[in-house]
């Protein structure tokens, strides 16, 4: 294991993108999204780009239709390193 180096984090990504990224790597539509979680698909738009606040209700709705923990859709830059050194 010495002869790999650890990953190096390459771009930030916000709460939308997290959403969009993760519903596109499931082939979802954003009408077919709308339909499994009863958020209206403009909403579903809206949070993508960073217009509406997710909000913890709406990450678990969310989170349970993408089958993913909510907290990967809140806190899509956590860095456990940087937030203990402080």
């Amino acid at each position: 294991m010495k002869n790999f180096a650890k990953a190096k984090t390459r771009i930030e990504v916000s709460v939308g993108e997290s959403v969009r990224i993760i519903r596109e790597l499931q082939e979802l539509s954003q009408n077919e999204l709308s339909k499994m979680t009863g958020i209206p698909q403009s909403t579903i738009s809206a949070i993508e780009n960073d217009r509406v606040k997710l909000g913890v209700e709406r990450a678990k709705v969310l989170a349970r239709a993408l089958k993913c923990h909510p907290s990967v859709l809140v806190f899509p830059g956590w860095n456990v390193e940087k937030e203990t050194a402080a």
